[in-house]
């Protein structure tokens, strides 16, 4: 592996989940037990509703097997560190934000390995990669969930501290993301633009479908508004830089990363176009009725 895929990638990603970790307490996980409602439909949509949005979308555009893949690894990863800023910006449930992103993060680790393997097996066939299923939960593991325990511990019993570099250290994980994302759709430019006539529609209807069924199923739960925006925001914006990791550890070493890579790189960057003006209209739509009460 080139030494973005062996340092630089996997970096950013440990840095990204520390600074998730900075913002998580041991209240977000209880508040799980206290809303198990608007709980459990963030969770349906982001674990069952979201893979099956992706693995419909591979056939309707019958995308390249190995695009196809890189849009699982993409519909299997958790939500976006950014959503929580999101959902504060169109004043959304944040606390509900924060705990479906937290435990998505960490329950990841888990279901990403086995079902990655899944999916490279039935578009690949043959030429799937050979997937040490446990030795990638171990890597997700170091680079996810023991960055977001040292965050978690540090605001624990360190708040001061936890307090004073939770900005910077919120600032370097966007930086990280960018280049991240940046560097993933140019080591694979050629692929990128081969593949965008069918991958950039794919990748935007994903992104759609998702932010309108997160709010159709937080309506038939019979949540609020707030609710529902932060459900749709954590399935529609989803892990760009867990996918980008996952792509480069199961793809090897040519290039600066994999073309399983790529969705999630594209993704990157197209999912603002669908997201800002999603934002927009929440905002426009929950403020009025916010400062009616």
């Amino acid at each position: 592996m080139g030494f973005a895929i062996t340092l630089f990638v996997p970096l950013a990603l440990a840095v990204m989940m520390f600074s998730l970790g900075l913002g998580l307490a041991v209240g977000d996980f209880v508040r799980v037990a206290r809303h198990p409602r608007a709980f459990a439909v963030g969770l349906f949509a982001q674990f069952v509703l979201l893979p099956a949005v992706g693995f419909a979308i591979c056939h309707l555009f019958a995308l390249a097997p190995e695009m196809a893949v890189g849009l699982m690894i993409l519909a299997l990863s958790p939500g976006g560190v950014t959503s929580n800023m999101m959902t504060r910006y169109c004043d959304g449930d944040v606390a509900l934000s924060i705990s479906l992103n937290g435990v998505s993060n960490l329950a990841a680790v888990f279901t990403m390995p086995l079902l990655v393997a899944v999916f490279a097996d039935y578009f690949l066939g043959l030429d799937s990669p050979d997937i040490a299923v446990a030795n990638l939960g171990l890597t997700m593991f170091a680079l996810t969930a023991a960055p977001v325990a040292a965050g978690l511990l540090v605001r624990r019993y360190a708040q001061p501290l936890a307090e004073a570099i939770d900005a910077p250290v919120r600032k370097a994980a966007m930086i990280l993301l960018v280049v991240v994302i940046a560097g993933a759709v140019a080591s694979n430019w050629q692929s990128f633009m081969h593949h965008l006539p069918s991958l950039g529609p794919s990748i935007v209807l994903l992104a759609v479908t998702l932010l309108v069924a997160g709010l159709l199923l937080a309506r038939l739960a019979a949540l609020g508004p707030p609710q529902a925006t932060a459900i749709a925001l954590d399935t529609g914006i989803q892990n760009a830089a867990f996918g980008i990791t996952v792509g480069a550890v199961i793809g090897g070493g040519e290039g600066l990363v994999p073309a399983y890579s790529v969705p999630s790189g594209v993704y990157g960057v197209l999912m603002y176009l669908v997201i800002v003006p999603f934002m927009f209209w929440r905002r426009a739509a929950l403020l009025p009725a916010l400062h009616g009460r």
